[in-house]
């Protein structure tokens, strides 16, 4: 495109042409000395309107024949050169050349606008709700989260092996009880008996003490009949120790009379099989009917007679809530149709029950423990007992279960009449001895296992008091070697594992905790 003529060289269609002198003498520049790109560039217009009142003086003076008038001064020439503007840092130019690195040093960019959905359909409900729910069941997965676990698993293990080497023939089931509470309290720092005390740290659920049939639920209340451990009893004993709400849940089975092996043996290796399984994304139903295939395949033989080994229908492992011992899922010991997964953020108490009897438990009559149902309308709660026992169990218990003996260790007294009001409208629910049918032995084993990316820990508990290690197991670092497969197998899966317990297992490779 053409440039623009200047004023003064502009002509009418019958007018001579005044200026071809000038534009004989002085030639047309090219478009860069006209001033017009290099204006353009340096935004400089006002030497260019000098130039052009220099060109219309010098064509006047040519025409007219005279000599320019410099009134006696030397006239001196203007300085063409453009004076070009600088840019300052951190702006960019025109055109735009400065690379964007060197203005935006630290890469934060302008942000555009962002404009909220006006409407949101189904399936994006759906899964928002979803992702509310998985960040909020690892939202508490941090350092103090495993730092309490150990904890609660540490004491635990120290008070179970004093358990164990106390646990004979003659001793009553009172004094095992005792020794166990007793032994957490101390070993958790909290002795429970100042209010809010219990809710810091101490026992996550009533001392379970069970005999032979009775598969779970039993434990010795204030005077109640004492009950001695005889050589042919199977006893099954479960505890579990809480940290800040943190619970690890564990039992074990202990018998004297080497008949009861093979009972054992079955209950423990599907224990061991369930740990396998399980992980994040795991089908709760395939690990059911992995747990039952390797159990029943045990036989036991009780006085000449073989009785194959039966998984209890109507007991199931499940997982564990802050301050809830019992949470949403469940994994049963046999094969079930159910469309539930593990997941990240999961906690679960995986325990196996074995019995030689039917398979099914009953409620007998008993208590065992009581908890609080935190949603129950008070509306009804007429008795001033009623409200001052209900006062107590918030602030102590929370939604922690606990027994008589825990109430009458505070100091709790009178308070069957207001533990009544509080059954009947549904506030308190009170858990009764299960058991299988009479004659029959149950044998329990269980662990604790969180599920966490990239981690998975595991809180194993066995009878055997021969080896006590913590072992990290992981497929890129360590290559260990066991006895029992089941173990190695179970405390990982395809991640870092870390495991406290104790077994008949024979390690390659020992490595302390990290």
């Amino acid at each position: 495109m053409g440039s623009k003529s200047p004023e003064g060289h502009r002509q009418g269609p019958n007018e001579p042409p005044t200026g071809s002198v000038a534009a004989i003498i002085n030639p047309p520049k090219p478009a860069a000395a006209s001033g017009l790109v290099q204006g353009v560039l340096d935004g400089d217009d006002d030497d260019e309107e000098g130039d052009n009142d220099d060109h219309q003086n010098i064509g006047t003076d040519l025409k007219s024949g005279s000599q320019p008038n410099n009134d006696g001064k030397k006239r001196k020439r203007k300085n063409n050169e453009k004076k070009k503007k600088k840019t300052a840092k951190g702006q960019q130019t025109t055109p735009p050349r400065v690379p964007l690195p060197s203005i935006f040093h630290d890469q934060r960019y302008p942000e555009g606008e962002i404009v909220e959905y006006a409407a949101c359909n189904d399936n994006l409900q759906r899964t928002t709700a979803e992702e509310l729910r998985h960040r909020a069941a690892i939202k508490n997965m941090n350092d103090e989260f495993l730092t309490d676990y150990r904890q609660a698993a540490e004491v635990h293990r120290q008070v179970r092996q004093y358990v164990q080497s106390i646990t004979k023939p003659g001793v009553s089931l009172s004094e095992l009880a005792h020794e166990i509470e007793t032994g957490v309290r101390a070993l958790t720092g909290h002795e429970g008996i100042e209010t809010g005390d219990a809710l810091k740290a101490g026992l996550a659920f009533p001392t379970g003490l069970c005999l032979n049939n009775v598969a779970a639920h039993w434990t010795p209340n204030p005077g109640a009949k004492e009950v001695i451990l005889q050589h042919d009893d199977v006893l099954k004993i479960d505890f579990g120790v809480h940290v800040n709400g943190r619970i690890v849940d564990s039992a074990f089975t202990m018998a004297s009379n080497p008949v009861y092996d093979n009972l054992l043996t079955a209950v423990k290796a599907a224990t061991n099989t369930g740990l396998k399984e399980a992980g994040i994304d795991a089908r709760i139903d395939h690990i059911s009917g992995e747990i039952q295939e390797v159990m029943e395949s045990y036989e036991v033989e009780i006085n000449g007679k073989v009785i194959p080994v039966k998984a209890l229908r109507s007991l199931t492992g499940h997982n564990i809530l802050r301050y809830k011992i019992h949470g949403e899922k469940q994994v049963p010991f046999v094969r079930s149709k159910t469309t539930q997964r593990m997941e990240e953020g999961d906690v679960f108490a995986i325990e196996t029950f074995g019995s030689t009897g039917k398979g099914y438990t009953r409620d007998e009559v008993g208590v065992y423990g009581y908890g609080l149902n935190e949603h129950a309308s008070t509306a009804g709660l007429h008795y001033a007992s009623a409200k001052s026992l209900l006062k107590t169990i918030r602030e102590n218990f929370g939604t922690l279960v606990f027994s008589r003996r825990y109430l009458e260790h505070m100091g709790v007294k009178n308070y069957h009449l207001g533990m009544r009001s509080l059954i009947s409208n549904d506030i308190v629910e009170c858990y009764a001895p299960l058991v299988d049918v009479p004659g029959s032995y149950v044998a329990q084993f269980e662990h604790t296992r969180g599920e966490q990316f990239g981690i998975a820990f595991n809180i194993l508990y066995n009878i055997v008091n021969r080896v006590k290690q913590t072992l990290i197991l992981s497929p890129n670092i360590i290559k260990a070697q066991a006895t029992t497969k089941h173990i190695i197998s179970g405390s990982y899966r395809g991640n870092v594992a870390y495991s406290s317990y104790e077994a008949e297992s024979r390690f390659g490779m020992l490595v302390e905790d990290v």
